[in-house]
């Protein structure tokens, strides 16, 4: 998928926008409350949808559209945006100051 196409470059971003929108919206998931964390998940749900099928195979070929198999995408959408929010969260409690 490194020389893909544009309706394949299209089909991930939507997939990362679903996975954005759902962790930062409706599960109200965040590290960064305005449009920057909402940017930032997406960008990071455009990765995991980009390494979904590559990482988790190719689910379901009758569901597949620009040469992009959408359940790994989707699921690879969702662990991307998760996984960059949860890491930010992670690194936010381990620098800031202990209080007893």
């Amino acid at each position: 998928m490194i020389g893909m196409t544009f309706g394949a470059f299209l089909v991930l971003l939507i997939l990362g926008l679903i996975a954005a929108a759902v962790l930062h919206f409706v599960l109200r998931y965040r590290f960064f409350q305005g449009l920057d964390g909402f940017f930032g998940k997406w960008i990071a749900g455009w990765v995991g949808a980009w390494l979904g099928s590559p990482v988790l195979g190719h689910w379901l070929a009758t569901v597949k559209y620009a040469d992009v198999y959408i359940v790994p995408a989707l699921i690879g959408a969702f662990v991307g945006a998760f996984a960059s929010t949860a890491c930010w969260k992670a690194l936010s409690t381990a620098l800031s100051p202990k209080h007893e």
